[in-house]
């Protein structure tokens, strides 16, 4: 696979950007024009779906599950997220409060314990008020919020991480589709791609803003009497996203990580909260009893439509939730991305699947389970009556419960303002590198437009019809998505198994390295014991790695085989062997920096996301230089410095044979 081409290089595409934002606004048009109409549209259009359609977007999701499953546990999950030699830009602490806050946030405060109480009281099926029915009511909760959820999220990112990282291109969906319609993703095919996924995740993250506001309104209103309405509710909206346009203009490291961690600090301290002044052993039990029957009826619960007990429940539950998730994976699966570059594909699944839905299971246990006995075994019915008049309420009355708790309904009011902006912000963050060739080095003013956007379409939504309104978006903007994502899903997993034939030619028998010179091995270790310098291996690459390069390519030209050297910065020089319609050969001699043996730095443990610098030489006393092998997959973490100028050819001709061992495997 090719990168960008360099015509398609720029900071903005006007297709994408114009022909996505008049959709929007042709939305939020008609929505403030015609509120009414607009109503009975998306209730019609919800109905419609619902009726239609749920078996195809539970069948989608269940092949979701599935490929991640086979992706993770296959062995395409040894592959990297980027070249051999990268490295995660950001430590395990950052990476999962980011991707926790951008997946789950408000979503986990607004229906943490209104999902479960409203199963528990409304259930699908059977008799409510019993202890089945508490149970069913968080097997039910940990079947929207769970495995299915983070595998949606999980896949596209990884699709947005393997073909930008591992292939160079855009950090957009469009190329995922580069097996199949390879170069043409570029032109009208791609661009419609990435104008759905604008769409989509406009209107998911409006969704989600939409709750937001709602339980903001909420929660002051029940600390400080706030009135509860439109015009609040609109304000409230203008203030958070003025602060999100802030958090954009401040970026990703600064922005949108600080404030992560500061939610995922509060969210443990509300956690530990519940567990600590609850029923802490009984919350446990739970716990672990709602785990085990989650797992015994995950297929039954993947794949029942109530066909045979025809049921309204299904369309405002979990079709809403399979058409919110995908409507938002888009910008979480593009925000996940962009802060997993250098994770190999299995870590990454664990990481961003396994352990925030466990997370997440944690939280709706200790919160839903917690107020289902209040309701079943204390007598206070009261919370349900709240729960089923206003959902929006039903965290802050849960918590008056406790106490202190006019001290964690500030705590909850606090969270559920700042998962609103860090919703916001990554989202207009994502939106704004899909109307930019996944680029993310922007003017200034396309991140604020984007974020005053999504501000705008949650607005007039929220007008147009509440929650209603909102979870239609959700569930419509999905619908064609889908398409695209289970295309998407065939062409990572064609990729992957081209990748994975490259990995398996390198382990192929190859010629050895030749000893012609009689000191060679002498000069090898005495660069092993001295530990070169910088300017020591840009000399050895100057001298010895350029001519042998060289060699080899006039060699192959008498041939009639196209060559090229190329150089890049910091004395990087690469051999190009162009193979016609096949993949090309590239074999590139690199300076790396590295710390000597006997260093011990701070700034440079496995805990840091400071990295070495391999471009200069700043006279450390614990660092020292190599000159490593770069292949198309990136560095193969092998020195060469030192040796002759036949032992290197040796090493370029073994790869090359390697090379045209993964050719002939793959036709």
């Amino acid at each position: 696979m090719n990168s960008e081409p360099s015509n398609h290089k720029g900071h903005f595409n006007p297709p994408v950007f114009y022909i996505s934002t008049g959709i929007l606004l042709l939305l939020v048009a008609y929505a403030v024009i015609l509120p009414e109409h607009a109503t009975e549209f998306f209730k019609a259009l919800q109905s419609g779906i619902v009726t239609n359609m749920s078996w195809y977007y539970v069948l989608v999701v269940a092949v979701i599950l599935v490929s991640v499953v086979f992706i993770g546990v296959s062995r395409f999950g040894e592959i990297k997220l980027g070249p051999e030699h990268a490295e995660p830009d950001y430590s395990y602490g950052s990476w999962f409060a980011m991707l926790f806050s951008a997946g789950m946030g408000i979503g986990l405060l607004f229906f943490g314990v209104a999902e479960p109480v409203m199963h528990y009281l409304d259930p699908p099926v059977g008799e409510t008020g019993t202890a089945e029915a508490a149970q069913e009511a968080m097997v039910l909760t940990f079947f929207h919020w769970g495995l299915h959820a983070w595998a949606i999220y999980a896949i596209v990112a990884v699709i947005l991480a393997y073909f930008s990282y591992r292939h160079k291109l855009p950090l957009t969906l469009r190329s995922a589709l580069y097996p199949m319609i390879g170069e043409r993703i570029y032109g009208p095919i791609g661009d419609a791609v990435d104008i759905f996924a604008i769409v989509g995740t406009v209107c998911g993250v409006a969704t989600t803003l939409g709750f937001g506001v709602l339980q903001i309104n909420s929660g002051l209103n029940h600390l400080f009497g706030v009135p509860v309405g439109d015009v609040t509710q609109v304000i409230l909206i203008v203030v958070t996203t003025v602060l999100a346009t802030i958090s954009v203009v401040m970026g990703l490291d600064v922005g949108i990580k600080r404030l992560s961690q500061l939610n995922m600090g509060l969210a443990a301290l509300l956690l530990v909260m519940v567990m600590a002044l609850g029923s802490t052993v009984y919350l446990l039990q739970a716990f672990v009893q709602n785990f085990g029957n989650y797992l015994s009826v995950l297929v039954n619960k993947t794949f029942n439509l109530y066909a045979y007990e025809p049921t309204d429940w299904l369309g405002g539950w979990t079709i809403f939730y399979w058409g919110w998730w995908m409507s938002w994976s888009p910008f979480v699966g593009l925000f996940i991305a962009r802060i997993s570059r250098g994770r190999t594909i299995r870590e990454f699944i664990v990481g961003a699947m396994l352990v925030p839905a466990a997370v997440t299971l944690l939280w709706m246990t200790f919160f839903g389970n917690s107020a289902i006995h209040m309701i079943l075994d204390q007598g206070l019915t009261s919370l349900g009556d709240v729960v089923s008049n206003d959902e929006s309420l039903a965290l802050f009355q849960f918590l008056e419960q406790f106490p202190f708790s006019n001290v964690f309904s500030f705590i909850a009011v606090v969270m559920v303002i700042v998962f609103f902006v860090t919703s916001a912000d990554s989202g207009a963050m994502v939106v704004n590198m899909l109307a930019s060739h996944g680029r993310d080095d922007t003017p200034l003013w396309q991140r604020v437009f984007w974020c005053g956007l999504i501000g705008v379409v949650a607005i007039s939504l929220l007008l147009a019809g509440g929650l209603a309104s909102l979870q239609t978006a959700a569930i419509a903007s999905a619908l064609p998505f889908s398409a695209i994502l289970l295309t998407a899903i065939y062409g990572l997993i064609s990729a992957l198994r081209t990748d994975t034939a490259k990995r398996i030619s390198q382990s192929a028998p190859v010629a050895p390295i030749t000893t012609r010179n009689p000191v060679g091995w002498q000069r090898r270790l005495r660069n092993l014991i001295q530990l070169p310098s910088l300017e020591e291996v840009k000399e050895y690459i100057r001298d010895v790695g350029e001519p042998a390069l060289k060699e080899f390519a006039a060699e192959l030209e008498k041939s009639d085989y196209t060559t090229e050297i190329t150089h890049g910065e910091n004395s990087y020089v690469y051999l190009t062997v162009f193979q016609g319609e096949e993949v090309d050969f590239f074999y590139g001699l690199h300076p790396k920096a590295h710390l000597k043996p006997s260093a011990v730095v701070p700034e440079y443990t496995a805990f840091s996301e400071q990295k070495l610098d391999d471009t200069t030489d700043d006279g450390s006393e614990e660092k020292y230089f190599r000159a490593e092998v770069h292949l198309y997959e990136g560095g193969q973490d092998y020195d060469v410095m030192g040796w002759t100028k036949d032992q290197l050819l040796a090493d370029i001709l073994s790869q090359y044979e390697r090379h045209l061992q993964f050719l002939h495997t793959l036709r």
